[in-house]
Order: structure tokens, then C-alpha cells, then sequence
């Protein structure tokens, strides 16, 4: 295997009201909003044109996940072993790519047949610098716009598609409950830019998808000012400030106007590959974390 994928470069969300993202967005997440089209919002976070895409109307949620590669040689061999997997790509050609301001991509439905992911290289980087409305500054770049948690009906499916074909490595799983594990990969040196739990296709509670995505500040004060500010525009924290057991970052966990949660941390650590040994842990946090 030479082909991997190098990071979360995008995500697409759905949503019933671009004026509540826009608010959330600028006021609480600190992302500079950008006006694309109509019906369509797009934020940034570091140097590129764009990390998250938001379009009125529709399934709410995340609709897309985009996982950047080097190159065209290295779409090619990855769309050619996704293929491998039974799984039907398609390239949509130029269009699509100057739609999402990359060179090139092609996609995917994910093995629960919910989320298209794409694959592409060469993210538009934009003309002028990031300037979040808070003050705040992102661990992005090379490492991508940050984490993506999915609940997975089939996760034997997820797991060789990400890391058998994809070339994500192994960080380390957590266990859930006596019968239940998370598994958590890497593709860069974030701890991990993927994971997934199986859920039940009855668990009302935990319904199939991307249940949140991961935003990572440089440092505690841009978490302590976002904890301000969702406090006062009414946004719904579901889940206190605490510290996670495996990538040892400090985050709290608010919905989105998408529905979609957002894991909002700093202090995450990196993996370098050629000492790193996965493990596993009994509990997903130190302390916090309530629900």
C-alpha cells in the first residue's frame, strides 16, 4: 500500500437555517464565515478557502466527509481499491471539482449508504489570511480541520475501508460498554482523524451517522470564550468540559444548528508512528464530560 489519505480536509452539513449557522459559527465556534451562494455557507478556520460547507435545506447533518490525498496518482490507486471493495465510485469530473475548489475528487457512499465521502487533492488555499471574529487560532493546516465520530451499524465494513484500503492506522479503542468498543484511527499525527462505535439499528437514542465533529483551539482560552459565548446565545452544551482518556484533549460538546454535535478542545496530542502502540482504555474520560 502506497496510497493514504493525509487528513479531513472538509465536511458538508445540512441545516434548516443558514442565520442560526452564521450566528453559531462566528459567535461561539470563532470560524470566519464566508458568503458563497445563495443557500450556502462556507467557514474557515486556517489558510484554506474553506473547511466546513453548510447548505440550507434538506437532511440535516453531515452529508459529506472530504478526505484529502497527495495527488492524482494517489486518487487513482484509492478510488481503484475502494472499487476493489465492491463499493461504486464515482468521478464526477470538473464540474464537481471547481464546485469544491479542489483539483479533483471522486466519491462514495459509506458502507451504512448515509454519508458520500470524497476524495480529492488540491484545496484551494484563499487570498488572505485567517482572522477569526474571537480571537481564536485552530490546530489545522496539515493536519486537517480536526476529528469526525461516526455511529456505525456495520463496523467490520468501516474498519476495512478505512484502514485496509485508506491506509488509516490504528490509534487505540475504548471500550463502551461489557459488549461495545469505539475504535480510533490516525492518518496524520492528530491522535485521530476518524472513529467509529456500533450501535444497535433500534437505538433511537444513538441514531447512524456522523455524531459529531471535532474543532481543536491552540490553546484553553478559545475554549473558555466559546464556553462563554454558546452560555449566552442559548446554544445546548451536551456535554461539560472534561478531559478524554486516549488523545488527552479538554473539550465540551455542543449541537450544532445541523443537529450534528461539535466537540470544541484544545491540548490533543500527536502520534508518531514509529513509537506509538495502540491500547486500549476502560472509560473515554478522566473527569467531565456530562451529559
Amino acid at each position: 500500500m502506497t496510497a493514504t489519505v493525509r487528513s479531513l480536509g472538509y465536511a458538508v452539513l445540512g441545516c434548516p437555517d443558514l442565520a442560526e449557522w452564521r450566528r453559531f459559527a462566528s459567535g461561539t465556534l470563532g470560524l470566519q464565515v464566508v458568503e458563497h451562494e445563495e443557500g450556502v455557507l462556507r467557514l474557515r478556520m486556517d489558510e484554506y478557502l474553506y473547511r466546513l460547507q453548510i447548505e440550507q435545506g434538506g437532511p440535516s447533518g453531515v452529508r459529506v466527509l472530504g478526505w484529502e490525498v497527495a495527488g492524482p496518482a494517489e486518487l487513482t490507486e484509492l478510488a481503484a481499491r475502494v472499487e476493489g471493495l465492491g463499493i461504486a465510485v464515482e468521478r464526477p469530473g470538473q464540474e464537481a471539482a471547481r464546485a469544491r475548489n479542489v483539483t479533483d475528487l471522486v466519491r462514495f457512499v459509506d458502507p451504512d449508504g448515509l454519508v458520500s465521502v470524497e476524495l480529492f487533492y488540491g484545496l484551494t488555499n484563499a487570498l488572505t489570511p485567517f482572522v477569526s471574529p474571537t480571537g481564536t487560532e485552530f490546530v489545522a493546516g496539515r493536519l486537517g480541520l480536526g476529528h469526525a465520530f461516526q455511529l456505525v451499524k456495520d463496523p467490520e465494513a468501516f474498519q476495512r475501508l478505512y484502514q485496509d484500503v485508506l491506509g488509516f492506522r490504528l490509534s487505540d479503542h475504548i471500550e463502551v460498554n461489557e459488549t461495545t468498543v469505539a475504535s480510533f484511527f490516525h492518518c496524520n499525527p492528530r491522535h485521530h482523524s476518524f472513529a467509529f462505535v456500533p450501535v444497535a439499528n433500534d437505538d433511537r437514542n444513538r441514531p447512524v451517522g456522523v455524531g459529531h465533529l471535532m474543532l481543536e483551539s491552540t490553546d484553553i482560552d478559545g475554549v473558555g470564550r466559546a464556553i462563554d459565548a454558546l452560555s449566552a446565545g442559548g446554544d445546548k452544551m451536551t456535554a461539560t468540559l472534561g478531559k478524554h482518556t486516549n488523545d488527552k484533549m479538554i473539550s465540551f460538546y455542543v449541537e450544532s444548528p445541523s443537529g450534528t454535535g461539535i466537540e470544541y478542545g484544545t491540548g490533543g496530542i500527536e502520534i508518531d508512528d514509529a513509537t506509538w502502540t495502540p491500547t486500549r482504555y476502560q472509560s473515554a474520560h478522566y473527569w467531565g464530560h456530562e451529559r
